[in-house]
């Protein structure tokens, strides 16, 4: 049986063009202040994923539960009807103390959904972005390994200080 692939996946779409169908011109503003925002968190340009969401960056993850790998947006949005949902790939746990500044909102997974971005803080929400993005969920490789002689350093510190 071969795996699933995520249907899911950044493409060459226009942003901009996929913003431009946004019917609503409030809707629209929100969707251009976001870009700005997600654009100076992560310093990556906005790419589409799959047909309805705004990504920015990538990074590696793997599933604890399935084993599955694949490569996934360090965060994006995506404007829909009943609300602005915006992907904080971190989940919420690490967030806590920024979302109880953030203003009028709600969260499931990783996602914020929020009705009007004028009810929320955008310092708040851009600190959380850029908190997001240091530590995404399933992360395969969230930082370099670090050298070898590094990891051995304390091991050698513990062994000398038993000497002692």
């Amino acid at each position: 049986m071969a795996k699933a692939e995520l249907k899911t996946k950044e493409n060459d779409q226009s942003v901009a063009g996929f913003l431009a169908t946004v019917a609503d011109p409030e809707r629209r503003r929100e969707c251009e202040t976001i870009v700005a925002l997600m654009q100076r968190a992560t310093g990556e340009p906005p790419r589409m994923w799959g047909t309805s969401i705004v990504g920015f960056g990538r990074y590696r993850y793997r599933s604890p539960a399935t084993g599955r790998e694949g490569d996934w947006m360090l965060t994006g949005f995506s404007p829909r009807k009943q609300a602005l949902t915006l992907y904080l790939m971190s989940g919420f746990a690490p967030l806590a103390d920024l979302m109880v500044k953030l203003g009028k909102h709600s969260t499931g997974g990783s996602c914020l959904y929020v009705k009007k971005l004028a009810d929320v803080d955008l310092k708040v929400l851009e600190q959380a972005v850029k908190r997001s993005i240091r530590s995404p969920m399933g992360a395969a490789s969230a930082a370099p390994a670090k050298p070898a002689a590094a990891r051995k350093a304390p091991a050698r510190k513990k062994a000398a200080a038993k000497k002692r």
